[in-house]
């Protein structure tokens, strides 16, 4: 749990949580979520009441405070990970996993899916698009992700370590950073996910307009035809 965020109160976490579950089951019959809260609190049995015979394996832990506040919620990002994947009877039988999140869903996640590449596969944010200054990659979105565990271990698993404090940098800045210095190639989603529910900063919903689903639509475009970056998008099959 991230100290500095707006949403504390237990009722509307737990609340928000179980509506981007219910969200995340809606998008796939057969899907295996591993809901993992870094607070302590344990959704088992809430989670078991609301979604009765459904494949969610609920894990919790206390992750380290003082290093949460340090560090930010990076730190617990990358903590929490680390811990699924070495406690997750789900994930110790799967090769890849899909990272969300927590109170977040994604609406076009059909959509992505059809991308999966087999390796990494994520959404970034380009700076100056619709201006004619030059296009700079600002940052990696890690709110959702798609990434094969060998590829995680390999690239991110430590990028949560050198975040905030001393180092002034958050997670979304070193997963560009470990992008481009290993000059990963095809790891942008062609179509832009639409990330929806609660974020944990504010404690407010994201305005996905059709608006703005457009623009996001357009910048992506714009972006894939740039020499510059083509490169790091995803090609079609």
């Amino acid at each position: 749990m991230d100290l500095s965020v707006k949403l504390k109160d237990p009722g509307q976490r737990t609340a928000f949580t179980l509506e981007s579950i219910e969200k995340w089951l809606n998008a796939g019959a057969d899907a295996r979520l591993v809901i993992c809260d870094g607070s302590g609190f344990d959704f088992s049995e809430i989670v078991r009441r609301k979604f009765p015979g459904r494949l969610i394996e609920c894990l919790s832990f206390e992750n380290n405070r003082q290093l949460v506040e340090v560090h930010g919620k990076g730190y617990g990002e990358g903590a929490i990970i680390r811990y699924a994947m070495a406690h997750s009877a789900f994930l110790k039988s799967t090769d890849w996993f899909v990272k969300c999140t927590g109170k977040l869903w994604v609406d076009n996640f059909s959509e992505c899916l059809k991308e999966w590449n087999g390796l990494f596969l994520c959404k970034a944010y380009f700076s100056r698009v619709f201006s004619f200054r030059r296009t700079k990659l600002e940052y990696i979105d890690t709110r959702f992700y798609m990434v094969s565990k060998d590829f995680y271990l390999k690239y991110f698993a430590d990028a949560h370590l050198k975040v905030g404090g001393a180092y002034g940098t958050s997670i979304e800045d070193n997963f560009r950073e470990i992008v481009l210095r290993n000059n990963l190639q095809q790891v942008l989603f062609r179509s832009p996910p639409v990330v929806c529910g609660v974020g944990g900063g504010s404690g407010t919903y994201y305005k996905n307009t059709r608006v703005r689903r457009l623009k996001e639509v357009l910048r992506s475009r714009i972006v894939q035809s740039n020499r510059s970056f083509s490169a790091l998008f995803n090609r079609d099959p």
